[in-house]
């Protein structure tokens, strides 16, 4: 199947009175009709940049998207003149934010915002399109959605604005959905609530999903493949199940040894020597990264050749690729 979502050699920097920052780095990776591909790593990793370079919303200046393409069937978006993009944004792809408090017009009811994205992309009637809004509203289980609808952001609650950011991204049913950390500020059983309700509207409008996240536990239950950042670049990509069962890199290593796990006498209570690992020392600054690999300095397994040279991302394994001259 050929994917919706091609990404190829993005490049993202912010000009800064400390430099140059690199906070996305040759990234490439795809995305299937249906499919579901998690990018993960530590905050500062550039996983939101990334995002927000795919839906061209980089603040310029400082920042600049310098090199690369991101093809929506086959259309770069990259290449794009700013109505174009408009156009694109929000009917062919579309992004859930982190924090639909900001995301969302304060001075708007969720109703009218909802309309209004349909409007723009569907060219409904102003009577059609406040329809299309309550039932998306009804779609994301909002209850009384004709009512809520009426509703400022700010009268609602934090899952219910989540939701209704979900109807907004999906009420032109766009190809590929980016959702940013869509449950970070949510408590588990909403976010239980909210990761299901994607599923659900996933396999029923085909769309692709990129989920950005720091959460693993997230990852394993919803992706079918996953993307592995550090400091702006990817250092490891492939299946759910083989970059849990078998991580390449230390990194990931290290990021699946930190993860409390159940299985002791006394339940979740540690034994001692059941302590959980660290991984040491903080990620570099993106203006000022190491020679070689950026994550040589808290490698346990580093040695001078890491130091000294950028491993190559390659096929270390059938469709399982690694950045680590350790793997």
């Amino acid at each position: 199947m050929a994917p919706v979502l091609e990404v190829s050699g993005l490049n993202t920097v912010f000009h800064t009175r400390r430099g140059l920052v690199r906070a996305v780095q040759d990234v490439s990776f795809s995305v299937e009709a249906g499919e579901t591909l998690a990018i993960v790593g530590e905050s500062g990793c550039g996983k939101t940049i990334t995002a927000l370079s795919l839906m061209r919303l980089i603040p310029q200046p400082p920042g600049e998207i310098v090199s690369g393409s991101v093809k929506v069937d086959g259309t770069d978006l990259l290449r794009l003149d700013d109505r174009t993009m408009r156009q694109m944004r929000g009917g062919k792809i579309a992004m859930i934010f982190q924090e639909p408090m900001t995301a969302l017009n304060p001075l708007m009811t969720v109703g009218k915002q909802i309309a209004e994205m349909v409007m723009l992309h569907d060219g409904l009637p102003k009577a059609a399109a406040k329809n299309r809004a309550v039932e998306m509203l009804q779609m994301v289980r909002i209850p009384e959605p004709a009512r809520r609808a009426k509703e400022y952001p700010h009268q609602m609650s934090g899952g219910m604005r989540q939701r209704a950011m979900i109807a907004m991204a999906l009420a032109c049913k766009p190809k590929v959905l980016v959702a940013d950390e869509p449950t970070t500020a949510l408590d588990v059983t909403i976010q239980a609530q909210i990761l299901d309700l994607i599923g659900d509207l996933q396999r029923e409008f085909g769309t692709a999903v990129l989920l950005i996240t720091h959460d693993l536990g997230v990852v394993a239950e919803t992706a079918q493949r996953v993307v592995v950042m550090y400091a702006g670049r990817k250092v490891e990509e492939g299946s759910v199940s083989d970059l849990f069962a078998r991580p390449l890199h230390p990194y990931l290593r290290g990021l699946l040894g930190s993860i409390p796990r159940l299985g002791s006498a006394r339940g979740l209570a540690l034994s001692p020597d059941e302590r959980l690992r660290e991984i040491p020392g903080m990620v570099p600054a993106l203006s000022d990264l190491p020679p070689g690999c950026a994550f040589a300095p808290r490698c346990a397994q580093a040695d001078a050749k890491c130091h000294a040279q950028i491993p190559p991302f390659e096929a270390k394994q059938a469709n399982h690729f690694a950045a680590c001259w350790q793997a």
